[in-house]
């Protein structure tokens, strides 16, 4: 595979998404959203809450899950539109028609994706981490971000099922014919992490730190079968002869 025809790819995919404000609105209001309402409910507890130091940092732990979800969600609206949008433009068949590879295609559709997505969940959680000591230190007395959960959310369980997202989107996108549908079944990606919110939520999984990368391993895993997946399920013949 060629890295630099990927790229080519993605660099025309990132110039068509800067033009659909609909899909840069959905990331920037999601992650807006997230990082800047949560510590404002964190100021709420610490200033409400008797036992507001006890109860903090479990509300804290709890929140940084959600860039997990941010994660999987960011990339719905690029990825979902990634083949079926260049299809209702006429401009997949001419691409498809070039000697790039398949895998070079679904890489440069994977770059355009991740990056945009990726980058909005680590400045969202930025924000968040500033917001969140700036509003409960004088409760905590000390700033509980930055710490090695949220590292391990940030750098390494967010960009994971960021990949995952990305890759079930692209492949959802190379199989329907119409962009709502693909990007309605695309938001299905985020149930798995939603669950796993949830399941923290209640104590049902304590996300210590061994936990966490367990998971990672796990997403590492599944992520690779999802590239082979949608490799497999690319099929560039029946996209240009059949798909109408």
């Amino acid at each position: 595979m060629r890295l630099s025809k990927a790229w080519v790819v993605a660099s025309k995919d990132f110039k068509t998404f800067t033009k659909k404000k609909n899909i840069l609105f959905t990331i920037i209001y999601f992650e807006g959203v997230v990082s800047i309402a949560l510590p404002f409910i964190m100021r709420f507890i610490a200033s409400r809450s008797k036992n507001a130091a006890a109860v903090l940092p479990t509300f804290m732990n709890a929140f940084s899950l959600l860039y997990i979800i941010g994660a999987a969600f960011a990339p719905v609206g690029i990825a979902a539109y990634s083949l079926i949008g260049e299809k209702v433009q006429k401009s997949l068949e001419p691409l498809l028609a070039t000697p790039t590879t398949d895998e070079e295609i679904l890489a440069g559709k994977s770059i355009a994706a991740f990056f945009p997505a990726i980058g909005a969940n680590f400045l969202g959680g930025l924000i968040f981490m500033l917001l969140a000591d700036l509003f409960t230190n004088s409760t905590l007395k000390y700033n509980y971000f930055p710490n090695w959960n949220i590292a391990i959310i940030l750098f390494l369980l967010a960009p994971l099922a960021c990949i995952l997202s990305v890759g079930y989107n692209i492949m959802v996108s190379s199989r329907v014919n119409d962009v709502r549908t693909a990007q309605q079944m695309g938001t299905l990606i985020i149930l798995p992490f939603a669950a796993l919110y949830f399941l923290s939520e209640f104590s049902v999984l304590t996300l210590t730190t061994n936990n966490m990368l367990i998971i990672a391993a796990v997403l590492a895993a599944i992520d690779v079968g999802v590239f082979y997946l949608a490799k497999a399920t690319f099929q560039r013949e029946e996209i240009l002869t059949k798909w109408k």
